[in-house]
């Protein structure tokens, strides 16, 4: 009776052992992170970037060692010692070893980790254009501190505005996460020295924002928001003021 081949072993989600990595370097196994390819390939191209050529095509549930990061490119190395670069939203859809974490997780890790951001956006303070600095300290994943500086250039007059503020971001595991924001500041208007009997407001501010990040990058966010500021001009008097505004920010 002729010998009957035994069927292909289904692979696991687990790492199959022993995996030999040929030309890794020994003893770093602990510096990188093996992914599955979970879709029927992954690209492989020479460089970090699409001007590069196509070299190799890993298949479905091929492993995958992600050796080296430049912007939105990872370095990876496969089993049989291919060394090539794949774009970031390609190894969105692999998995690490046991399954239940997408490399999208490990993505967000990175983006997650970094604590400072800087950005400026462009806007309008009532009808009048408006330019705004901000500067934020991340104390967890949902919460921010955030200082902002804007100024506004009008017809009749200039004003300054810088106020401190809380924000929380609910849903920053998201690609696209609205947050909102409560801060206290400063608010001074100096009138056009032609207007007659104009004078200073220098008053105390309060500040609601309500706004949409879109993660361009681990390090690029673009950022969208409406805000209320309320200046308490005198004992009885206040004054609210709506500003828009688009911007860019980076974290590092």
């Amino acid at each position: 009776m002729p010998a009957v081949d035994a069927p292909e072993a289904v692979p696991s989600v687990g790492i199959p052992q022993p995996l030999v990595w040929v030309g890794a370097e020994p003893g770093r196994d602990d510096k990188v992170e093996i992914v599955q390819v979970q879709v029927a390939y992954v690209e492989m191209r020479s460089g970090p970037g699409r001007g590069y050529p196509i070299f190799y095509v890993a298949k479905r549930q091929e492993w995958l060692r992600i050796e080296l990061r430049h912007t939105d490119w990872y370095q990876v190395r496969t089993a049989n010692g291919k060394l090539g670069w794949v774009q970031r939203g390609q190894l969105e859809n692999t998995v690490v070893a046991g399954g239940d974490q997408l490399f999208r997780d490990v993505v967000l890790g990175d983006y997650l980790n970094r604590r400072v951001e800087l950005g400026a956006a462009w806007g309008r303070f009532k009808s009048e254009p408006m330019i705004r600095f901000w500067t934020a300290y991340r104390m967890s994943d949902t919460l921010s501190l955030e200082g902002s500086l804007a100024q506004v250039q009008g017809v009749y007059s200039g004003s300054t505005l810088w106020h401190v503020d809380l924000m929380a971001e609910p849903w920053s595991d998201q690609r696209l996460s609205p947050y909102f924001a409560v801060g206290v500041g400063q608010f001074k208007n100096i009138p056009n020295q032609s207007l007659v009997e104009s004078q200073t407001t220098d008053a105390k501010l309060a500040d609601m924002r309500l706004g949409l990040r879109w993660h361009l990058t681990d390090r690029f966010v673009l950022r969208l928001d409406g805000t209320l500021y309320t200046a308490f001009l005198s004992q009885q008097r206040t004054g609210e003021y709506r500003a828009y505004s688009a911007g860019l920010s980076f974290f590092f």
